[in-house]
């Protein structure tokens, strides 16, 4: 999904409540404290390569190096290059100011769950976008439930948190901070 799509979703989504939840998380991957402690885990039958990508793009482009992910693989190769060889023996050194981030479309496996509840209780962040499942929610400090048959598709909802993990702030000037000002004293304006 190009920049372009994403826009498009956006708009289409303004009204749903969608990009505030997504903003909300995106915000919270942006409070891992150093480059390499996000760290994203799938399942085996599903790792989250193409989140990875959107995410160390995120991090280039907006000079927050703290968007730089670790992929975590249930089964590296041996032989891989360093940045896919990261196992789920990563898991077990989380630590306070990283961040966990779990994709989990379907039911969460166990062995997963675990590591991730380990995780939690070294002090680590745990964020999710996750298919339904309350076992994974409940363990997420944060989590998005993408439900199969809602607005939003699964890889959509990663998209979306990826953009807006790598959104600017811009403050708003002078103009709209007036205009802002001048709503809550008069009220909205109502057209005849």
């Amino acid at each position: 999904m190009d920049s372009g799509s994403v826009a498009f979703l956006r708009e289409l989504l303004a009204e749903t409540g969608w990009l505030e939840r997504t903003r909300e998380l995106g915000l919270a991957l942006r409070a891992t404290r150093s480059p390499g402690g996000l760290l994203l885990v799938g399942t085996p039958d599903d790792e989250p390569w193409h989140l990875t990508a959107h995410l160390a793009d995120e991090a280039r482009l907006s000079g927050l190096s703290q968007l730089t992910p670790t992929l975590v693989r249930w089964e590296p190769p041996p032989g891989a290059p360093a940045h896919l060889s990261v196992g789920l023996d990563r898991l077990e050194r989380a630590a306070r100011g990283e961040t966990l981030f779990v994709l989990s479309e379907q039911q969460a496996p166990v062995p997963l769950l675990e590591r991730v509840d380990d995780a939690r209780r070294t002090g680590a962040t745990i964020l999710a976008i996750e298919g339904g499942d309350r076992e994974l929610a409940g363990l997420a400090h944060d989590a998005i439930a993408v439900p199969r048959d809602g607005l939003v598709t699964f890889d959509g909802a990663q998209h979306l948190v990826s953009a807006a993990a790598g959104e600017l702030e811009q403050r708003p000037g002078l103009r709209e901070r007036l205009a802002r000002l001048l709503e809550k004293v008069s009220g909205p304006q109502v057209a005849d």
